[in-house]
This record gives structure tokens, C-alpha cells and sequence, in this order.
């Protein structure tokens, strides 16, 4: 990429966070927490879930379980049926009280606030620690690569990547470092109101002179729509001439 090209992306790439911040001044951390260990279990139980529905099932959560022992020292059997709620509540429950055991075990019961401790911990990705690195420790610098993250970097451009280690490599690269966390609530919400995985409203979008992908999402589903519609012409028309003569229709050609 040439200096010019370059100079020219990082301006894009500013306007874009300019322009996403004046239309969600309010975004935030979807999940509901008041402690790094709180915010560390709601991350693994959103996993397969939606952030909303997390938050109506953790304050009961929470008040039962409120150290890390005694999330550790439960049963089994006993957090798998307080979790059910959360979805995959089996292996849910594993993972929490894994978890919590190496946290009693390596750190006293404590969230540690280090990134390689974070990861270290079992069922503890990348994702999860600078979500609690970047949200409960309130560092800046952190890209937790969420499916609304890795969705809006690759249509705005940022990145061509798919592997999520490769698009944080990419964010931290473009974003500056005192912006990144903000910047990963400012795509998650844009992400969940405008510029949606099926039908990204692109009309009603803040940054769509902005970006490489607007309006072209909307039309490739409609292309879709009209192969899949005629691919099933042949079948149809069959079904019809059939109707037509009396006869039943044939199967499988």
C-alpha cells in the first residue's frame, strides 16, 4: 500500500469511528456486570446466546454465586440446572467451574488482569479475556473479535481476513490504541441495528459513502433469492403440467 493510500485509509478509517460515535453515544458493553469475575462468566455463558438474554438470567446468577469459590465449589449437577437457562448449559457448567477452580487454584479467587493469564485459564479465549480486559479492567487497547466485530470489519473494509486472531492483528493495526474498545461497541451496536447479517438497512446507514459493501449485501441476497427461485422453476412447472393432465407428480429429477 502506497503512503498515499495509506494516509488516505487511516482518514477513512477515523471519520468512520467520528461517525459512528455521534450516532451511538450511548454504546456500551451489551452485558450486564459489576465485577471482572461477573463480567467473565457472563462472556462464557453469551457464548451461543444472545447478550439480552444473559442479562435477565445473571442477576439471579449472581446473587447465588458470588466468588469464584463458590462458583468452583458447586456441584456439578447443581450448575447445570442453574444454568439451563443459558443454552448448552452441560458444557456451560464445565466450563465456568473449570474456570473457577484454576482462578481459586492460580490466583486466589481473582480475575486476573494480564492477558496471557486470562488465556491460560480453561474455556478462556482470546475474545472473552479483552472483553473483560477491555470492559471490567477498562484498558483501551483492546479488540474482542465478536461475530458483530468480524461482520462489519470485513464489509467497511479494515480487513481481509476471516480468522479471528488475524482481524484483531488487522484492528489494532488501523484503530488507535486509546480508541479500540470503544471501537468494538460502536460496530456491535451499529451491527445490531443497522448493519444486520441478512438485510443490512444500508439506506439508513451513518457511514454508507463510507463503505465498500453498501447496498451490495442487499442486492447479492436478492440475486440469491432469484437463483434458488429458478432452480425450483423446473420442479414447479412439472408439479403444474401434472396437476393439468391428473397425474402425480414425479420425484427426484
Amino acid at each position: 500500500m502506497s503512503p498515499a493510500v495509506a494516509a488516505a485509509e487511516r482518514r477513512r478509517t477515523l471519520e468512520v469511528l467520528d461517525r459512528l460515535e455521534r450516532a451511538y453515544p450511548d454504546a456500551r458493553c451489551a452485558l450486564d456486570f459489576h465485577t471482572p469475575l461477573q463480567l467473565l462468566i457472563a462472556t462464557i455463558l453469551a457464548a451461543q446466546a444472545q447478550d439480552k438474554h444473559i442479562n435477565t438470567v445473571t442477576p439471579g446468577l449472581f446473587a447465588k454465586y458470588r466468588t469464584a469459590r463458590d462458583w468452583a465449589e458447586a456441584p456439578l449437577e447443581q450448575l447445570e440446572v442453574d444454568l439451563k437457562p443459558t443454552g448448552f448449559f452441560r458444557n456451560k457448567a464445565k466450563a465456568v467451574k473449570a474456570t473457577c477452580q484454576a482462578l481459586v487454584e492460580r490466583h486466589g479467587g481473582e480475575v486476573p488482569e494480564d492477558l496471557e493469564a486470562l488465556v491460560a485459564l480453561p474455556g478462556v479465549g482470546r475474545k472473552t479475556a479483552n472483553v473483560v480486559l477491555g470492559n471490567a479492567f477498562r484498558h483501551p487497547d483492546r479488540v474482542a473479535t465478536d461475530t458483530h466485530v468480524l461482520r462489519l470489519a470485513a464489509r467497511l473494509g479494515f480487513t481481509e481476513q476471516t480468522d479471528a486472531a488475524k482481524v484483531e492483528a488487522d484492528l489494532e493495526a488501523r484503530w488507535p490504541a486509546e480508541r479500540r474498545t470503544r471501537a468494538c461497541h460502536l460496530l456491535q451496536f451499529h451491527g445490531r441495528q443497522v448493519c444486520v447479517a441478512r438485510r443490512p438497512r444500508c439506506d439508513a446507514c451513518p457511514v454508507n459513502d463510507l463503505c465498500p459493501s453498501a447496498f451490495k449485501v442487499d442486492a447479492e441476497v436478492k440475486e440469491e433469492r432469484v437463483a434458488r427461485a429458478a432452480a425450483r422453476k423446473p420442479a414447479a412447472t412439472r408439479a403444474k403440467k401434472a396437476a393439468k393432465a391428473g397425474k402425480a407428480p414425479r420425484r427426484g429429477r
